[in-house]
């Protein structure tokens, strides 16, 4: 991580003033445009329109004598349920699931089965069948691994948002987003709110290398693209600026930081939550109640902001005033979902979006100091696009090919999460082997 933040820094040093400022916003403009859009065609091998498909497909629904021919998970290969204990839970495996899975991969070939506690998991490391696997999912798709997420919220009396609802609740609450977040031109209306958080960024940067000793260098990029994606998404779901990139941030910013440091440094913990059967927790508390504090931060800190809109938007209705807003002032006001469902939707979007954005930056900045042609060829393309006086808006999204590329390539190659889980609705056949209704299938 050390070489990554050196390496980083080098393309802070390399471009100056309003110019750098250009770079910034056009590559994070697009990096909100293309995160949740460009990256699953590519990384789940999907084709797009004119992209060839595969010669012929690898996955079926199991019917009449297609699943008899088909091999059972018995004879699925994969790792013994003594040696996954011992991987993960003696040698800390969840801390490196992608090496682990290169070595299974390796070892087993594109499918494999392995345990996890009392969880049965086939993990499939093709991109063809990926592809056949998300094909066949329903209208609603079923997740891996949400189980932990479930009973926190049966615990709590809190709704499950876009991210942990499933079936009908999914649908709904993503027909209500989809108007709102989940296309390009409506992520476009964000931009200028987008700009000002970039614009401030910048400021800490260039502060931050004035404070080293050779006046250039900026340590723990992580954290700093941390911060501004946390007060770039809040911006949107949220309506206000929470102060991450001030000198002294806000105490309830603080905590709330401090809660999704700990939610995306317990990943692993949250592996464990779910891994370990609930009868023993009183043996192993601690991932468990890791687990739900976390959350009990994030939801604390989403409902003072919703509830603080929400009284604004009543004082305004009792003077007479015309309700302005975005996202949250169109939620509260449409009233197409419940406040609890509010609460746990922008509380699932903050916390999806800022670990996809601080880390998708984190890396594109490592490829481009380890390429600085690529870096000064981006470099040329900004300034001759924009100027060096003109911030970065929407429409330059199509004149600025290179960064869609940087963020895309990124995205290729390092994704965020090391896999995709769902759990099959129907029985399929699988690359050959007969999956059951009801197991989990997760993407490598």
């Amino acid at each position: 991580m050390a070489t990554l933040n050196k390496l980083a820094t080098a393309c802070w040093r390399s471009s100056r003033g309003l110019e750098r400022r250009n770079v910034c916003n056009g590559l994070m403009l697009t990096a909100v445009r293309l995160l949740h859009k460009s990256a699953a065609s590519e990384t789940f091998g999907i084709a797009a329109a004119g992209e060839e498909a595969a010669a012929e497909p690898l996955i079926a629904a199991a019917a009449g004598g297609e699943s008899s021919t088909a091999k059972s998970l018995k004879e699925m290969p994969g790792p013994s349920t003594l040696s996954n204990l011992v991987e993960f839970f003696w040698r800390d495996g969840f801390s490196r699931i992608h090496e682990i899975q290169m070595k299974h991969k390796k070892m087993f070939g594109k499918i494999f089965k392995s345990r996890f506690g009392p969880q049965l998991v086939v993990s499939i490391a093709d991109r063809d069948i990926v592809a056949e696997v998300l094909r066949a999912e329903g209208v609603a798709p079923q997740r891996a691994n949400m189980e932990s997420w479930k009973e926190y919220r049966d615990m709590r009396g809190r709704s499950t948002g876009l991210i942990s609802a499933e079936n009908d609740d999914w649908q709904r609450m993503r027909s209500v987003l989809r108007q709102l977040i989940m296309r390009p031109r409506d992520v476009a209306v964000f931009s200028d709110d987008v700009n000002r958080v970039v614009d401030d960024l910048v400021k800490k940067i260039e502060l931050l290398r004035c404070q080293h000793s050779d006046r250039n260098t900026v340590f723990n990029v992580n954290d700093l693209f941390f911060k501004y994606a946390m007060e770039g998404i809040a911006t949107i779901l949220y309506e206000c600026r929470l102060g991450c990139l001030e000198e002294d941030i806000p105490l309830d910013t603080q905590e709330y930081i401090s809660a999704l440091h700990l939610m995306f440094s317990s990943f692993k913990t949250t592996m464990y939550a779910g891994a370990i059967p609930k009868w023993l927790r009183p043996v192993f508390p601690k991932p468990w109640e890791e687990f739900c504090l976390s959350w009990d931060g994030l939801f604390k800190f989403s409902c003072i902001h919703v509830d603080k809109r929400f009284k604004e938007i009543k004082s305004q209705l009792e003077r007479g005033e015309e309700v302005k807003g975005g996202l949250l002032t169109h939620m509260l006001i449409a009233k197409e979902m419940s406040v609890e469902e509010i609460y746990a939707n922008v509380t699932e979007m903050l916390l999806a979006g800022v670990d996809t954005t601080s880390f998708t930056l984190s890396w594109a900045s490592y490829l481009l100091a380890r390429h600085p042609q690529v870096q000064q060829q981006i470099f040329t393309e900004v300034t001759r696009t924009l100027g060096h006086d003109r911030a970065a808006s929407a429409d330059d999204i199509p004149h600025l090919p290179l960064i869609r590329g940087l963020v895309k390539e990124t995205l290729r190659l390092f994704p965020v999460l090391p896999g995709n889980g769902r759990i099959t609705q129907d029985d399929l056949v699988v690359g050959g082997y007969f999956i059951p209704k009801g197991v989990r299938p997760m993407e490598t």
